[in-house]
């Protein structure tokens, strides 16, 4: 049998269902809102693995058709996998694939169209960067060179700002502004690992252009001599 609650329980008691009264709704709604975001954030995690599997599939068929140098598969497997999984990494990647393929089949209009998106679109500055790179390389052909130093001047990763300097230069020289070209030129020289075998391809360039680095390093390299002596 139950026993009675004293004074002091029925007094706690009956504050707590004050207490409830007033504000158990309140909490109620609270804990509700919390399970919800929790709720949400797992689906959330949810819906991006599954985005990501599916687009990665459809990557892979895109794989596939570049191996076998189907451009046109190649350019609709794109639209779609942009269409349907725009915020993948994997849709990025496809964009610079496709447009591989569709210039090598001599589509350069459709390898534009897939590279700008790539650049429009991108999350990570690295891809947009690339991009841009490749494309100021079909438009410095095209002889577009405003729209070249344009998509230039939008690639910001500081990992490429070699190859930006250099591919700056490739247009300025074609513009016949040879000092500039020649600046740029140094410019990607000075910021590209001396290990990379690219370094020599801009020596050359440099070389031909009347300005050798190794030339223009040397009375440094005696500067530094003199002064250990």
């Amino acid at each position: 049998m139950a026993q009675p609650l004293d004074l002091q329980e029925q007094e706690q008691l009956d504050a707590l269902k004050t207490f409830w009264k007033s504000y158990g709704n309140l909490i109620t709604w609270a804990l509700i809102a919390a399970l919800a975001v929790y709720a949400g954030l797992n689906g959330w995690k949810w819906w991006q693995r599954d985005q990501s599997a599916k687009a990665a599939a459809m990557f892979d068929q895109l794989e596939l058709a570049a191996q076998g140098g189907d451009a046109q598969r190649a350019g609709q497997i794109f639209s779609d996998l942009k269409e349907r999984y725009p915020r993948t990494v994997f849709a990025e990647q496809a964009g610079l694939l496709a447009a591989r393929v569709q210039f090598d089949r001599g589509q350069a209009d459709a390898a534009k169209a897939s590279l700008s998106w790539v650049a429009d679109n991108a999350s990570e500055d690295e891809y947009k960067t690339v991009a841009r790179l490749r494309l100021a390389g079909l438009l410095l052909q095209a002889k577009d060179y405003d729209g070249a130093l344009k998509q230039l001047d939008a690639a910001k990763a500081p990992t490429f700002e070699a190859l930006v300097a250099d591919r700056r230069g490739d247009v300025l020289l074609a513009q016949g502004k040879t000092a500039e070209a020649r600046s740029a030129y140094q410019s990607a020289w000075k910021a590209m690992d001396e290990k990379v075998e690219y370094r020599r391809l801009i020596d050359a360039k440099l070389t031909a252009l009347g300005a050798p680095p190794a030339a223009a390093s040397a009375p440094a390299a005696a500067k530094v001599m003199e002064a250990g002596q």
